[in-house]
């Protein structure tokens, strides 16, 4: 059944190992990470091959055991087995026909702080916090690209790359616009106030999937301001990328280094037009919109962070969950699974989620 995915999977490993390959870096990345995507799927359908012949062996012993005692032990292996081959189906299934090719991708997130002045800009920084400790949770890395602080210990921006497994396939579902409503520590009357903070999620462009033409590129230099020690306002580490062709800008000044800041910069611009290319194609067909829970536009506002209430609430999926501190603190597990679940529903029935 699976015989095509198993001599890709032993092409793939030969490939790896072929000398003029690994000679042309990019065609090598290209493999490479094709293999790691494949060779989870390969290592499902493995474990599948040998559940089914542990099965094939139990039905061979019922049909030859004449005591009928070896039997009984045979059928309860058998019934033990039977639902995780079910299990193991769906996920190849999920695996090699997954909601979003870019599941599988890392992700550039981009917080933004929206209405509310200060508080705002400090509910920027709780989500990062919160994102932080998700993706300790999952065992994922972040690496932040690019941050534009407030004294009080927020963010005007703060953009961050995540890489680890499906890490796209997850974050997807944090793009839109997150409310909170609470008691500003800034607030003397205890007013409850009302802010709001945007989140964008990219799926990760490598330069092999987008080539930026060097012409279509220019490049400036600034001093770099806020926090930073000596180097602060005295050199010229600060990177502005501009697309020409788009009119795309990123700017980057969080390291001491130029090239870095230079190398980070078109690690964002990469995976904008990258977005921007997928939205533009989506555009052209409005009934690819339905592969996404909602349309991901940072003004749909997607959920509720409610203290006074101690209530988290997803508005795509008119669901709330309690607990808000333990999910400050990261735990988005189960809200996340509750979109998917949906998602999938939704797939299902060939219909789009309203907001």
């Amino acid at each position: 059944m699976y015989k095509e995915l198993k001599e890709k999977f032993k092409d793939l490993e030969n490939k790896l190992s072929d000398p003029d390959i690994v000679k042309n870096q990019n065609n090598f990345k290209k493999i490479s990470k094709e293999h790691s995507q494949i060779k989870e799927v390969y290592e499902l359908v493995l474990e599948l091959e040998k559940i089914k012949l542990v099965i094939d062996e139990n039905k061979q012993i019922i049909a030859n055991d004449e005591s009928g005692e070896l039997s009984i032990m045979a059928q309860e292996e058998i019934t033990e087995l039977e639902p995780k081959i079910n299990n193991l189906v769906k996920a190849i299934s999920l695996e090699l026909s997954p909601d979003n090719p870019n599941d599988k991708k890392d992700a550039i997130v981009e917080i933004r702080a929206g209405t509310g002045g200060d508080e705002s800009a400090l509910f920027a920084a709780d989500l990062f916090r919160m994102y932080s400790r998700f993706c300790e949770r999952k065992a994922w890395k972040i690496q932040i690209i690019s941050t534009n602080a407030i004294g009080l210990g927020g963010y005007k921006e703060i953009i961050f790359s995540v890489s680890g497994r499906k890490v796209y396939g997850d974050f997807k579902y944090e793009a839109g616009t997150h409310r909170v409503q609470r008691i500003p520590e800034t607030e003397k009357q205890g007013r409850i106030h009302t802010s709001t903070a945007t989140v964008a999620v990219l799926p990760e462009a490598e330069e092999v999937d987008l080539e930026i033409k060097a012409s279509d590129v220019r490049i400036d230099t600034f001093c770099s301001s806020g926090p930073g020690g000596q180097s602060v306002n005295t050199t010229y580490s600060a990177i502005r990328v501009t697309h020409l062709p788009t009119n795309t800008v990123v700017s980057c000044q969080d390291e001491k280094s130029q090239h870095q800041n230079k190398e980070k910069a078109l690690q964002v611009l990469r995976s904008r037009l990258l977005a921007k290319a997928e939205e533009e194609k989506r555009a052209k067909d409005s009934s690819a919109r339905k592969e996404q829970v909602g349309t991901g536009d940072r003004s749909d506002k997607v959920r509720t962070y409610n203290f006074p209430q101690d209530r988290v609430t997803d508005h795509r999926i008119k669901k709330s969950w309690h607990n808000i501190v333990k999910i400050m603190e990261g735990e988005l597990e189960e809200i996340i699974e509750s979109l998917k679940q949906t998602q999938r529903e939704l797939n299902e029935k060939n219909e789009t989620f309203k907001s």
